[in-house]
């Protein structure tokens, strides 16, 4: 098995009532299996946590934010159940955060793709730098963002979500995404943007959690249905990671 797929780590520190959840990767942050799993049981242990009043989760490093899915893993897929599988290592942690009782504050440092994207999105408050590039890169290697969908197109609207999964070779910039609703707070630099999380962190963590976990539910109303549609959705992205155009797009990005 790649070396690629063995790497990677999630580790969570816990200060004056934040908990950080901090995942990396060798190759820019990218996802996978081993990551993605230990993201979502990270943050459904923090969301029971009685310390850890809200939460912040971000990447190692001060470029990429997050690659999206590993392309070692996917090259590695040989049937429709690997596949499936895979995928739902991303629906679990867009479960574990929209279902998680706490505020998450997304940290974007740099460029997100595919996956990352998603991880933008199903956080509840996100900052990023100027320099937090987004690209849905799906549909370019013959797949689609059919995991992320639900929670981009939540975020951004269908006609935004559109755009980025069809035009899937495009970056579209940070103040872009911060126009269409992904990023809420844009900084020059990730000290600033630090400051700023640091400071709405700190408030949180002193906010009354009953009423926060409320209005986390109220705000992530409709979406009840993404247990059984985002496997759903894992399904057809593992069918799709089969085909010969597929192994043949993503062996010319790593060449690339």
């Amino acid at each position: 098995m790649s070396t690629a797929i063995n790497e990677g780590d999630v580790k969570i520190s816990i200060q004056e009532g934040i908990g950080t959840i901090e995942f990396n990767h060798p190759k820019s942050n990218s996802l996978p299996g081993k990551v993605l799993k230990k993201l979502a049981s990270t943050i459904e242990a923090a969301g029971t946590n009685d310390v850890i009043k809200v939460i912040v989760l971000k990447s190692a490093g001060d470029r990429a934010f997050c690659a999206g899915a590993s392309f070692d893993e996917l090259l590695s897929i040989n049937n429709e159940e690997v596949g499936k599988e895979f995928f739902m290592g991303f629906a679990r942690v867009i479960n574990a955060a929209r279902k998680c009782p706490k505020f998450i504050i997304g940290r974007v440092q740099g460029k997100t793709v595919g996956g990352g994207v998603g991880m933008a999105s199903c956080v509840d408050y996100c900052f990023a730098t100027k320099y937090a590039a987004a690209k849905l890169s799906e549909l370019a290697i013959g797949i689609g963002p059919f995991v992320v969908g639900p929670a981009v197109e939540r975020k951004v609207g269908t006609s935004a979500f559109q755009q980025m999964a069809i035009n899937a070779t495009a970056w579209y910039s940070s103040e872009w995404a911060k126009h269409k609703g992904l990023y809420y707070e844009v900084y020059e630099t990730a000290e600033e943007m630090d400051k700023a999380i640091e400071s709405l962190a700190s408030t949180l963590s002193k906010s009354n959690p009953e009423a926060m976990m409320l209005l986390k539910t109220a705000s992530w109303q409709g979406t009840e249905n993404w247990d059984q549609l985002l496997e759903e959705r894992a399904a057809m992205s593992g069918k799709l990671v089969l085909s010969e155009f597929t192994s043949n797009a993503i062996n010319k990005f790593k060449q690339a």
